[in-house]
């Protein structure tokens, strides 16, 4: 057969399909493991420590003023000026009153709580409400929130059959979870709650998982 004149081949090459040999295959099972936790052989990291914000600009705050207010004076008593009628006042206190005196000993007793008190912040970390968690990354740190975990945990106890209701007090080394059951023996509730809240604290994944103590007791009874 002869081609119509001015006509043009439209044909173009068919893309190539590949066939997965791995179609109709089972799948092979799956060999993901989970990374390796760092900071030793259980990934243990350090609590997180508070930034103390609050009590360092007091403290800031205070010591400017006081040094601001010294500095002023000393300046005007150089300059031929009398000095504050504060610190003349303070001075002959302080050189008149004896040790044992009332209020010289409840101002050295306000003093040392308060030096104590900041030596208490300076070395103790803070963030009492923040759990930390295991650590799978050398550069990652986290942190769970006490009320967080203990929704959780709360989540985890309402599941079980004959659970009505549930309060669960987390600490940082106890959980103290107090359920009420209406119906099903209260000991196989209890043993169900310590399989299913174990579970559930192990898949916090804290550093310091805390010992649980559950209680199951019955309704009160109305009126």
């Amino acid at each position: 057969m002869s081609e119509t004149p001015g006509s043009q081949s439209t044909t173009q090459p068919l893309p190539v399909i590949e066939k997965d040999d791995t179609l109709g295959r089972p799948e092979a099972p799956d060999t993901h493991e989970p990374p390796p936790v760092q900071d030793g052989a259980d990934g243990r990291g350090g609590r997180f420590w508070s930034a103390r914000r609050v009590p360092a600009g007091i403290v800031a705050l205070l010591l400017l003023i006081l040094t601001g207010v010294f500095l002023y004076d000393i300046a005007a008593v150089r300059a031929h000026r009398s000095a504050l009628t504060w610190r003349r006042e303070l001075a002959r206190q302080l050189a008149g009153r004896p040790l044992d005196d009332a209020w010289v000993r409840v101002g050295a007793g306000v003093a040392a709580l308060l030096g104590l008190w900041l030596i208490v912040l300076a070395v103790t970390p803070g963030l009492r409400r923040l759990l930390p968690m295991r650590r799978t990354h050398p550069e990652v740190r986290a942190g769970l929130h006490r009320n967080a975990a203990a929704l959780v945990l709360r989540d985890r106890a309402m599941e079980i059959s004959g659970v009505r209701s549930v309060r669960v007090r987390l600490r940082r080394r106890r959980a103290d979870v107090r359920a009420v059951s209406h119906f099903r023996e209260l000991e196989e509730v209890r043993a169900d709650l310590d399989t299913v809240l174990a579970d559930a604290v192990a898949g916090l994944g804290l550093t310091r998982p805390p010992a649980l103590s559950v209680r199951v007791t019955r309704p009160g009874r109305k009126g």
